[in-house]
């Protein structure tokens, strides 16, 4: 039996299956609440994007955004699936370079990279930083001269379009923390800064539009608007770009209401509409960079938390409360993301009630999902909540002092922990006593 729009199956025992694995044996094995994700769920979503290029023969690089999920195991799945990489801290630069991930194919972003991360990925040989500010060109101009060194270098801009998402992960509107303005000439003062520059090799341009987005239109409209820009450079300086790059936001079901669709469709329409461009400009074809990470990461992962107590508000609703929350998916807190879930240990059972479920965080905001159709519900029932893959472990934090939890990979129909949950005496590691 295959769960409705989830890439999940439930077995024999009438338990939620993931790749192969009862979820209820990881429960029994690992604890909860868990993180748990189908690594060939995340091969065929890398896949997806490099073979189509591969299919439509275009230069290409398809670098992930561990800003969505990172760690060690994580970034090696990447460099076996042939990706490239794309960091915002040193963080993520230092957990690639644990994973031993190539550095040439690491990519520097970020609104405020600091004079240490710049330096950190000079130093590392990145194969790309890509500038967001005045004071980044400067910093970076710095540090090469320093050492004597070159780097390639993207400038981002915002093209000036809002697209159909939540306003915290907007971000090609002129409005915006990132990037040069196309329109008010900053990204042309930026450019003749760059342009011809002893120590930066000037590639290209970025821009993202933001996340969770289901159409193409808006990327058509952003490709078009970074053309005209490129053709105003062209007959100015005679600059010919070699990097052009798009970024991600490509969308994924969390719930009914979302319908994605399927990944190559949004390359096919991006390369259709670079070939346009590329022939009214009469230039060479440059290499289209794509930049996913919740659509690598975001289906390929669930959530498994032991249910605790059970309130009941005789007509106005009913509530469960699991061992986790906000702690591990900020997303419903801080931007009322919507989710689906199932109880893994009634999966083939049909829902006949509903329920809300709560945190166990002391805040009332601590709401992972209202309204919830499930079967009759008892503690210690397991509850599985689907596409926690992206931005879950990512903005997991330690409020109420809460451990973060455990992360499970599972390939082949073996399962692989490859984060351990943290103790309480990691969390207090770096406590100093006042007495």
């Amino acid at each position: 039996m295959i769960i409705d729009n989830h890439p999940f199956q439930v077995n024999q025992h009438g338990h939620l299956e993931i790749g192969g694995v009862d979820s209820i044996d990881l429960v029994n094995k690992y604890g909860t609440p868990l993180y748990v994700y189908d690594v060939h769920i995340i091969r065929e979503n890398c896949r997806a994007f490099i073979e189509t290029f591969k299919e439509l023969n275009v230069p290409a690089k398809v670098a992930y955004a561990s800003k969505a999920f990172s760690t060690v195991a994580m970034l090696q799945v990447m460099k076996q699936e042939g990706m490239c990489l794309d960091v915002v801290s040193e963080g993520e630069l230092f957990t690639a370079l644990q994973a031993d991930f190539p550095t040439e194919n690491i990519h520097l972003h970020g609104n405020n990279k600091s004079m240490n991360e710049l330096r950190m990925a000079i130093d590392h040989n990145i194969g790309c930083i890509v500038v967001d500010n005045f004071r980044e060109i400067e910093l970076v101009a710095e540090l090469l001269q320093e050492q004597d060194k070159q780097m390639d270098v993207l400038m981002r801009v915002t093209p000036g379009i809002e697209s159909k998402t939540h306003q915290y992960i907007m971000t090609g509107n002129e409005d915006s923390k990132f990037g040069f303005n196309l329109t008010n000439g900053q990204a042309e003062q930026a450019f003749q800064q760059l342009f011809q520059h002893s120590h930066i090799q000037f590639k290209g341009l970025h821009c993202h539009i933001g996340s969770q987005i289901f159409e193409t239109d808006r990327f058509l409209i952003a490709t078009e608007v970074l053309f005209q820009e490129l053709k105003k450079w062209k007959d100015t300086y005679q600059f010919i770009p070699e990097v052009l790059n798009l970024g991600g936001g490509y969308g994924i079901r969390y719930t009914s209401q979302d319908a994605p669709i399927p990944y190559a469709v949004y390359v096919k329409e991006l390369v259709n509409e670079v070939k346009k461009q590329v022939e009214a400009l009469a230039i060479p074809m440059p290499e289209i960079w794509l930049e996913p990470g919740r659509a690598i990461a975001g289906n390929a992962g669930i959530t498994l938390y032991t249910v605790g107590a059970i309130k009941q508000i005789p007509g106005i609703r009913n509530y469960i409360a699991v061992d986790g929350g906000m702690t591990d998916n900020l997303r419903p807190a801080l931007y009322q993301a919507k989710y689906e879930a199932i109880l893994a240990n009634k999966a083939n059972q049909a829902p006949d009630s509903e329920v809300s479920v709560a945190g166990k965080c002391c805040e009332s905001g601590d709401m992972l999902i209202w309204d919830l159709p499930l079967p009759q519900v008892h503690s210690n029932d397991i509850l599985a909540v689907f596409s926690t893959g992206a931005y879950g472990y990512s903005m997991a934090n330690h409020y109420n002092r809460i451990a973060k939890p455990a992360i499970v990979f599972i390939e082949d129909g073996e399962d692989k922990l490859v984060l351990k949950r943290e103790t309480y005496q990691d969390i207090t590691r770096n406590d100093l006593s006042y007495e």
